[in-house]
């Protein structure tokens, strides 16, 4: 299997580096931070922390890594400290001297604040903090899709709870991972998916379970339900649409069961109101199970509303403790043009209408994997600190072209203060690792991962 040598898994110009720093320095302490939204998402949901550690900072570096390394950045025409690698394969075995302090993953912190610090733990080794910045700077991935997944529940739960019966039974299913497909590398799916699960239970993307059992002691993550996709209707024939939802209820429809039929395949109203609603409607009812039907394609809002009418006025409906309609026997689905503001505008107008979100869920793919990168919530790890000639010197920029690329300085810490808000603070001096009341753990320290939290606890910090 090829793997990238973890030496090289960098940038460029991380190469030359050694040599840029002032003499006699020791210690470079760097910080990750979002810096803000451009969502207005005033938090993060921190998440995926332990899982980089463990798959790729537990290991060794080896003195051929090194050698190859060398090889490749100095063809590349980039300057390579090949005494200094192998002074660290020598001296440290390989492991690397980087202490990791961070916050709790699933922790809820608001933006502009610490929220992981790393630095050297072997003076000789400075210069090592920042050569990994490019692996650890991936973390704004899965904590992006945490936040947004995080946002997009306390939406929905917000309808919920106006008209729903229990919104705390309902919420864990309502936004279902589609995005596996959607995105750009099993990883991505896997890291993103994964991510996804710290706020809800449904998924399709299977990668994601094994980041769960195999980094995060949980051995089933989320789950999933016998699903039609279009080929698997299609196939039947146009004049046999009816034969193709009738094999789903064979097949799959019994007692208690939920299974979700896509049935825009040629005409979503006729499927709904002649099909679903007339000719299989007694078959769904003897059934006992649930049937979701799936619209997906046109416009989300107006689509979504239209079936529900007509569910509804085929079906039957009750009347919840909250005065909103619940369909009887059927749900619906909606795949298509699903993101934050086509699910709030879609369960808005359901409510107009007198429609419990009750009867509702979502699948969203390209939107909650793909559709976000790093400048989403303005991630950025910089160096804050170094020690020189024994001396503690703060590390900062501050543009005069763009204030809100202003950085932090000094070695930071996070607090909570006496009002329980966190608070990013500085440090008094090199031997101190640690505020009173800090929220950031050494979780990494020379080659060892000292947390091993499991998905559960991390979905308790998330609610």
């Amino acid at each position: 299997m090829f793997e990238i040598n973890r030496i090289i898994d960098t940038d460029s110009y991380k190469a030359s580096h050694w040599l840029q720093y002032p003499p006699n320095t020791t210690l470079v302490h760097s910080y990750l931070e979002s810096r803000g939204s451009e969502r207005n998402y005033t938090e993060t949901v921190f998440f995926g922390l332990q899982y980089l550690l463990k798959r790729y900072f537990t290991r060794p570096l080896t003195k051929e890594n090194v050698l190859e390394a060398n090889e490749v950045i100095t063809a590349h025409g980039e300057p390579f400290n090949l005494s200094g690698w192998l002074s660290l394969i020598e001296k440290h075995g390989g492991y690397l001297p980087l202490r990791v302090r961070a916050v709790a993953e699933g922790s809820v912190v608001p933006t502009r604040n610490v929220l992981m610090t790393v630095e050297n733990t072997d003076d000789e080794f400075f210069w090592v903090t920042s050569w990994f910045e490019s692996q650890l700077m991936r973390l704004w991935y899965p904590t992006t899709v945490a936040t947004q997944s995080y946002y997009i529940k306390r939406d929905v739960y917000q309808f919920l709870s106006e008209t729903a019966d229990d919104a705390d039974a309902e919420i864990g299913f309502k936004v279902h991972d589609f995005g596996a497909r959607g995105v750009s590398s099993q990883e991505t799916a896997a890291i993103g998916g994964a991510a996804h699960l710290v706020n809800f239970f449904g998924t399709d993307t299977m990668a994601a379970l094994l980041i769960h059992r195999n980094f995060y002691n949980c051995e089933m993550a989320g789950f999933s339900i016998p699903a039609a996709e279009h080929s698997t209707v299609t196939s039947w024939g146009r004049d046999n649409e009816i034969e193709a939802y009738r094999n789903m209820l064979k097949q799959f429809a019994k007692p208690n069961a939920l299974l979700a039929v896509v049935s825009d395949s040629w005409n979503i109203y006729n499927a709904v109101e002649k099909i679903w609603g007339e000719q299989l409607k007694q078959e769904v009812i003897d059934s006992g199970a649930t049937i979701v039907i799936r619209p997906d394609s046109g416009e989300p809002v107006e689509v979504v509303t239209k079936v529900a009418e007509l569910l509804g006025e085929k079906f039957g409906t009750t009347i919840n403790s909250k005065g909103y309609k619940v369909l009887k026997n059927v749900r619906i689905i909606q795949g298509d043009g699903v993101n934050p503001v086509s699910i709030h505008n879609i369960c808005q107008s359901l409510k107009d209408k007198g429609f419990s979100t009750s009867n509702i869920a979502f699948g969203i793919g390209g939107a909650l994997l793909q559709k976000i990168d790093r400048d989403t919530m303005k991630f950025a790890y910089k160096c804050s600190a170094i020690v020189r000639d024994g001396e503690l010197v703060d590390v900062y920029k501050q543009p005069i072209t763009d204030s809100g690329k202003s950085s932090k300085k000094g070695r930071l810490d996070l607090v909570k203060d006496e009002n329980g808000k966190y608070k990013t603070v500085q440090l008094e001096s090199i031997e101190q690792i640690a505020a009173e009341n800090s929220q950031l753990t050494t979780v990494f320290e020379n080659g060892k991962v000292l947390v091993d939290d499991s998905l559960d606890e991390i979905r308790k910090r998330a609610w």
